[in-house]
């Protein structure tokens, strides 16, 4: 069985396929979470993540841009972009504890980002917890 890292790990990619311009990857999400294996409740959970952040990627933009300290969100790499998308999305609307959003964000960038990503992900969500 999937965990909710290894979902989360899904959505990112699925985030970052949108971001790259393609987005009608929405009609086939479930179709790719299954052969990712992401099935029953993480299938429920990514698919609450992904078209959560798709809904409201407007205001999860902006709340990035806001705690930008230089540059543009077009200047952030499209993987760090769908890490922070996704941990924003998780921060403004959903009750989990931010703590372990943050964490979790910063081990996925880790794992498929830069080797800057974790330390800027870190910095750029504790900035928008303490808004």
């Amino acid at each position: 069985m999937a965990t909710r890292t290894q979902a989360r790990e899904s959505v990112i990619g699925l985030l970052y396929a949108y971001d790259l311009g393609n987005e009608g990857i929405v009609k086939f999400v479930d179709e790719i979470l299954e052969d990712k294996k992401i099935r029953n409740q993480q299938k429920e959970f990514a698919l609450k993540l992904f078209n959560g952040t798709v809904e409201n990627i407007e205001t999860i933009d902006n709340e990035i841009k806001a705690h930008l300290n230089q540059g543009t969100l077009e200047d952030i790499g499209s993987v760090e972009k769908s890490i922070l998308r996704l941990a924003v999305y998780e921060i403004l609307f959903e009750s989990l504890q931010k703590a372990i959003v943050i964490n979790e964000a910063i081990e996925l960038s880790k794992r498929l980002a830069s080797d800057g990503a974790p330390k800027f992900v870190n910095g750029l969500l504790d900035k928008i917890v303490k808004a």
